[in-house]
C-alpha cells in the first residue's frame, strides 16, 4: 500500500456521521474514497458547495462545477451551492466539523505551516488560514518526511498558517496528537516501529506506555 493511501485510509476513520468536512488539495482529497458507503458525511468545497460527489467520468465534467483547486467535481442529490461569503461564514463561524489539510511542516506544539515556501511562487493562502482557525477539528495529512528531512519539526521555519495548534497529524508512519500543545505519538503504521518513527522525527515526541498500530 503506497504512502498516500495509508494516510487517506487512516484519516477517513476520523470522520463521524453528520460531519461537515472540508478536504484540502493533495492527499486530503483522497480521503473521500475511503469513507464507508453507509457513513453519511457532508463534504464542503470552500468555493461554495456542500454535497460534493466523486470526480466525474471523462466527458461529464461541468465547467462551473469545480472544487477550490479548480478540479472537476460532481454534486450529490440534495447538494447546495452558495457564494464565497456564505462559505467562509460557515468556516469562520465554526460550523465546519473537520478540515483535512496538507502540510509542509508541523512543529512540536502542533503549529502548521502549509501555504508557502519563501522564494517560490505562491498562488495565495486560499482558505487555509480560515480553516485552521475556524474548524472544530484540524487534521493534517502529509508524508512523514520529504527529501530525507522530517516534516514534524521542533519549530517551523516556514511561515505559519495559524497560531492555533492542529488536532492531529496523520503520516505514512504515524499518528501524532498534541494534547496541551505537546507532540504525542498515538499510533505507528503497520510494520513501522516506534524507534523508526523517533529516528525520522525532528521534534521530540512523548511516547505513551501504549502505542497502537494504525487500523487501515
Amino acid at each position: 500500500m503506497d504512502a498516500q493511501t495509508v494516510i487517506a485510509r487512516r484519516v477517513a476513520k476520523e470522520l463521524r456521521a453528520g460531519d461537515l468536512v472540508n478536504l484540502g488539495i493533495g492527499i486530503p482529497t483522497l480521503v473521500a474514497n475511503y469513507v464507508p458507503p453507509d457513513l453519511k458525511v457532508f463534504f464542503q468545497s470552500e468555493n461554495g458547495l456542500i454535497g460534493t460527489g466523486p470526480i466525474p467520468e471523462q466527458g461529464l465534467a461541468h465547467p462551473l462545477l469545480t472544487d477550490a483547486g479548480g478540479r472537476p467535481i460532481s454534486a450529490l442529490p440534495g447538494a447546495c451551492t452558495f457564494d464565497s461569503a456564505m462559505s467562509f461564514g460557515l468556516i469562520r463561524g465554526g460550523h465546519v466539523d473537520v478540515t483535512v489539510l496538507g502540510g509542509l511542516q508541523v512543529d512540536a506544539h502542533g503549529h502548521l505551516a502549509n501555504w508557502m515556501i519563501p522564494g517560490k511562487m505562491v498562488p495565495g493562502m486560499g482558505g487555509a488560514m480560515d480553516l485552521v482557525s475556524g474548524a472544530k477539528r484540524v487534521i493534517v495529512a502529509m508524508q512523514h518526511a520529504a527529501k530525507g528531512k522530517s516534516k514534524i519539526v521542533a519549530k517551523c521555519t516556514l511561515p505559519l498558517t495559524s497560531t492555533r495548534p492542529v488536532s492531529l497529524v496523520v503520516t505514512d508512519m504515524a499518528v501524532v496528537a498534541f494534547p496541551e500543545g505537546i507532540a504525542t505519538l498515538l499510533e505507528t503504521a503497520p510494520g513501522v516501529s516506534i524507534a523508526e518513527v523517533v529516528a525520522v522525527t525532528d521534534a521530540e515526541l512523548v511516547i505513551p506506555d501504549t502505542v497502537l498500530e494504525m487500523k487501515i
